[in-house]
């Protein structure tokens, strides 16, 4: 994959100038993410660390679809949970959805399932597990939208406290066919900073690039939206810049970390 093939023009000036900043994501969330960087001058290198796949079998997602009126809570995981999760019909009004953070939130709302409900405080499965709206879930439907092998700590704690919870995997991951562009960007210098939204994403990478992108990816900053995702790139030895706050916490981390940079 070109790691520039999907990469907006950077504005002229802004905050960012001329930092080269690697974008991760899944290609579906690239380009938002990546036009937001490039608003702030910054240049987005574009290189999804997975690839977002649909179900090889479809059956148990359509059974879900054909059935969802049965269901009081649906819980999608992920951006990714609900652009392959929802489904191509009005979301029945009778079914409440929730997203573990902002991100999953707007792209459930351009899908047309609005005010989804998010944590307030962490946005990931614990922060969900804290709203007062799944404290007692006895005699309630819960159907989970997510990629094939998910955690299974989100249901297992719905099921204790009391709900009938189905899974789904409406979409799965694979790895990108090759890293040599990644490997490319490194060695020519065109990183500068690097953000990164899942472990497994790292770990598609990462054992695949040569030694000497290892080495450029451990003097660049790492910017991460989890602590989880953070103790797995210190493993490795990267430089992590824990945040909070989806695109917007990595945002503001860039932001902070770009007039301090050394040069």
């Amino acid at each position: 994959m070109d790691p520039h093939s999907l990469a907006p023009a950077p504005a002229p000036g802004g905050p960012l100038a001329g930092l080269g900043v690697l974008v991760t994501r899944p290609a579906r969330q690239a380009g938002p993410f990546a036009a937001k960087l490039a608003a702030l001058g910054a240049i987005p290198v574009i290189f999804p660390a997975i690839a977002i796949l649909p179900p090889e079998d479809t059956a148990p997602l359509a059974a879900v679809h054909a059935s969802l009126e049965r269901y009081d809570l649906a819980v999608f995981v992920s951006a990714n949970a609900a652009e392959y999760g929802v489904p191509p019909r009005p979301w029945p009004s009778r079914v409440t959805a929730l997203a573990p953070g902002p991100g999953t939130a707007e792209a459930l709302a351009a899908l047309g399932v609005a005010d989804a409900r998010i944590p307030a405080t962490t946005f990931d499965s614990e922060g969900l597990l804290a709203l007062p709206l799944l404290a007692e879930l006895r005699g309630r439907r819960v159907v989970i939208f997510r990629g094939d092998g998910g955690r299974e700590e989100l249901p297992e704690a719905l099921r204790s406290r009391g709900a009938e919870v189905d899974i789904v995997a409406c979409y799965r991951r694979a790895a990108p066919a090759s890293v040599a562009g990644l490997d490319e960007a490194f060695a020519a210098g065109r990183i500068d900073a690097v953000t990164l939204t899942s472990s497994e994403g790292i770990d598609n990478l990462w054992p695949r690039l040569a030694e000497g992108a290892r080495a450029a990816w451990r003097r660049c900053p790492s910017f991460v939206p989890h602590p989880r995702i953070a103790a797995h790139a210190r493993q490795l030895g990267l430089a992590v810049v824990d945040t909070a706050g989806g695109d917007a916490g990595l945002v503001a981390g860039l932001l902070d970390w770009a007039p301090k940079r050394p040069h």
